[in-house]
């Protein structure tokens, strides 16, 4: 068992063990680790619809919905992962959880296993981000390329007179020097943010308006294509599920119109997984946050299992 972890129940297809002293992991410190599953029930910051709380219960639920045969990507998901159960958070306490949550990861790093990571609130993302930065020989992101799915920026310093908080979480990730930040889905935001943006060079957009729906007939989906194919080296993927259009998955903190769909991560992923079997990237993490629902076969939920299980089958 994780340091301050308990178990609700796991991920469908999740190895039997989740105790460290059980799991051999006879591999060097590279992409073919396996991967642990840890969930983060916090939703204290939350400024609209509180509940994703909840998430990391429900979308496990979901996930028993699926077939271990991926139909989307023609796969079968045969990685090897493992479910550690939920993160014991502060409920309250932002920089607190966070730092719990970076203990987690680091003791999975030091078993070589890489994390996903289930929310909860998007500010819990920094806990994992943290971690992967304290274990390079920078001690930053110097090195580390975030993809950064989700319908607003999230890079405003203060929020409410708060630094540590979902609507500051990018920039409190910047603070940490990343090698390049690519946001896909946008299409909300402050001046301060359009501001700090604008004056930053390894900050790269895709706004919701521009991608529409990501196809051939789309000048911005080549552009998209193209950057996301031209990525080298660790990556860190981050998604807000407010990154797809309520249409699909109504369940957020804030749904915001516009966005993207299902098939459009579908698209973004399949990219990064051409250069993931080429040998030109190395994905050290993932995390999926903000569905906001307490209710068992909420659609965003079964959306979200399904980009983990997605994942899993193209990255593990």
């Amino acid at each position: 068992m994780l340091f301050n972890t308990y178990e609700p129940w796991k991920f469908a297809f999740s190895s039997e063990s989740s105790d460290l002293d059980e799991i051999d992991v006879d591999v060097e410190f590279n992409k073919s680790r396996s991967w642990g599953i840890i969930g983060v029930p916090f939703d204290s910051t939350c400024s609209y619809h509180h509940g994703s709380r909840y998430g990391p219960t429900i979308i496990r639920e979901a996930s028993f919905g699926f077939e271990q045969y991926n139909v989307a990507f023609d796969k079968l998901l045969d990685a090897e992962f493992y479910d550690f159960g939920d993160l014991n958070i502060i409920h309250g306490n932002c920089a607190k959880t966070a730092d719990l949550l970076k203990e987690c990861v680091n003791e999975l790093v030091g078993a070589n296993i890489k994390p996903i990571i289930i929310g909860g609130e998007h500010s819990i993302s920094i806990g994992p981000i943290k971690a992967l930065a304290d274990n390079e020989e920078s001690g930053d992101l110097s090195d580390i390329t975030i993809i950064h799915l989700d319908a607003h920026r999230d890079i405003i310093d203060e929020y409410m007179g708060e630094k540590d908080s979902h609507a500051t979480i990018m920039r409190r990730v910047y603070d940490l020097n990343p090698k390049e930040l690519i946001q896909i889905g946008i299409r909300s935001f402050s001046n301060e943010e359009k501001e700090f943006i604008d004056s930053k060079d390894n900050i790269t957009t895709f706004l919701a308006k521009d991608l529409n729906s990501i196809d051939e007939d789309n000048n911005a989906y080549y552009e998209l294509v193209d950057t996301l194919a031209d990525i080298e080296g660790k990556i860190y993927i981050t998604i807000d599920m407010d990154v797809i259009d309520p249409v699909y998955a109504p369940s957020v903190g804030n749904p915001t119109f516009g966005g993207l769909s299902p098939e459009d991560v579908e698209i973004i992923f399949e990219t990064l997984h051409n250069s993931f079997v080429e040998d030109k990237i190395d994905v050290l993490g993932f995390d999926v946050v903000e569905v906001a629902s307490n209710k068992l076969g909420d659609s965003t939920a079964i959306l979200a299992a399904k980009f983990i299980h997605d994942f899993l089958t193209l990255f593990g």
